[in-house]
Parts: structure tokens; C-alpha cells; sequence
């Protein structure tokens, strides 16, 4: 990946298309959002496949997330924590450790793990 410098920020050119990084959010996503995102939705993506392959119906995968940051070091990100709100007929037990299996298995959770706590917690919707 390469990034070019622009007014307010940086810019990178990706398959998909151009993404506008910036510590001003009116220049660009913020570096700590992009962080964010990545651990919630590799997670998100990452539960998908484990509950298809436990052949758990499902229908939807919402992916809330609260971050605390440390001001004194830096706004450093110290603490990620996921709720997923799963909508489908599935049992409790068994969701649980379709999470377990998630965690073992987003590469950026594993990424990250030694100097941000993640934590999870779930729902299910009928």
C-alpha cells in the first residue's frame, strides 16, 4: 500500500477504490476508526462463516462497538468491545462458542490482542 499526502491528510488507492485518511474527520476517516472497523467487521465476517458451517439459520449480524481511549498516552485505543445483535432461531450455548471459535479466528483481533483489550457480549433476535 502506498499513501500520497494530501491537504488535511493522506489518500490510497485500493481495489475497491480511493479511501481519504485524516485525523480531521472532514478530510477523511480517522485512523482509530479505521482501526475499529476492521476488528468489528473481520470479527462480524468471521463469526458469518463459523455460524454457516455450524449450519446455524440466521438471517443478520449487527455489530455494535464502544472504544475507550487513553488521552494521557497518545488517545491510544485501550479497549474494543463488541456486542453482536444476531437475528435468527439459535441457541444461546451455541453461539457462544461460535464466538470463541471468532475470536480464535480474525486476524485482526489476534492482531491487536496483546495491547487492546477486545471483549464481547451478544444478543439474539427471533
Amino acid at each position: 500500500m502506498e499513501f500520497n499526502m494530501k491537504e488535511g491528510g493522506f489518500t490510497t488507492n485500493l481495489e475497491y477504490g480511493e479511501l481519504h485518511i485524516s485525523g480531521n474527520e472532514e478530510h477523511g476517516f480517522r485512523p482509530y476508526q479505521l482501526l475499529v472497523s476492521s476488528v468489528a467487521v473481520c470479527s462480524g465476517g468471521v463469526l458469518r462463516k463459523v455460524l454457516e458451517r455450524m449450519r446455524m439459520e440466521f438471517s443478520d449480524i449487527k455489530v455494535s462497538t464502544e472504544v475507550e481511549r487513553n488521552e494521557k498516552e497518545a488517545n491510544r485505543v485501550e479497549k474494543i468491545h463488541m456486542h453482536f445483535t444476531i437475528t435468527g432461531d439459535l441457541k444461546e450455548e451455541k453461539v457462544k462458542k461460535a464466538l470463541e471459535v471468532t475470536r480464535r479466528n480474525c486476524s485482526m483481533v489476534q492482531s491487536v490482542k496483546d495491547s487492546i483489550n477486545i471483549t464481547e457480549s451478544f444478543e439474539i433476535k427471533a
